[in-house]
């Protein structure tokens, strides 16, 4: 992680950053820029491993003996879900692609910055390509109704674990900051 560094990067002035309850790392910019984009890595292998059981799972089922007997909604959700988890596959992996075409430029700033955007849209992407999977997969065993009611529960629990619940999170974080940095009576 240290191909970014420049002659002298050592001497480099120390960024405390945002407060953290009184955690400061003390680190330069570039050392934030390395760690940030380690568990921006960290957390991609995760979501990575997911999208591939999706998108292979996914491929699978055309080759089965019931696929012919979809109906044209079944097989339009198919092929929606099939392009969201490709898509979605294709967010996940470009950072290793962008840090691979800007390696050793002293661009890590940047790349952390596009490279968590891109996770975030890959996120919002995967999130679809589940409520999709959920959504054909009940409809098939299930009924249309349940399959509808399925996908959009899955939706609703992503968008409020991905979503919801980190802006809490923040929100609270936040106000306990704030409070911390009011002065005494």
């Amino acid at each position: 992680m240290d191909e970014d560094r420049t002659a002298g990067g050592e001497d480099a002035p120390r960024d405390p950053g945002p407060p953290s309850g009184g955690r400061d790392r003390h680190e330069t910019p570039l050392e934030r820029a390395d760690r940030n984009f380690g568990e921006l890595l960290q957390e991609l292998r995760v979501t990575q491993t997911g999208v591939q059981i999706l998108f292979a799972f996914l491929l699978t089922l055309a080759f089965t003996p019931r696929f012919p007997s979809l109906d044209a909604v079944q097989r339009a959700t198919y092929i929606a879900t099939l392009l969201l988890a490709v898509l979605a596959a294709a967010l996940f992996t470009a950072p290793a692609a962008l840090h691979r075409a800007l390696f050793r430029r002293g661009a890590k700033p940047q790349i952390v910055e596009m490279s968590s955007r891109l996770a975030t849209a890959g996120l919002s992407v995967l999130m679809l390509a589940l409520a999709g999977s959920v959504l054909l997969v009940v409809d098939v065993t299930a009924g249309r109704v349940a399959g509808i009611a399925a996908g959009a529960g899955t939706f609703a629990v992503c968008v409020g674990l991905w979503g919801v619940l980190p802006r809490l999170v923040r929100r609270s974080l936040t106000r306990a900051q704030e409070g911390t940095d009011s002065p005494s009576p």
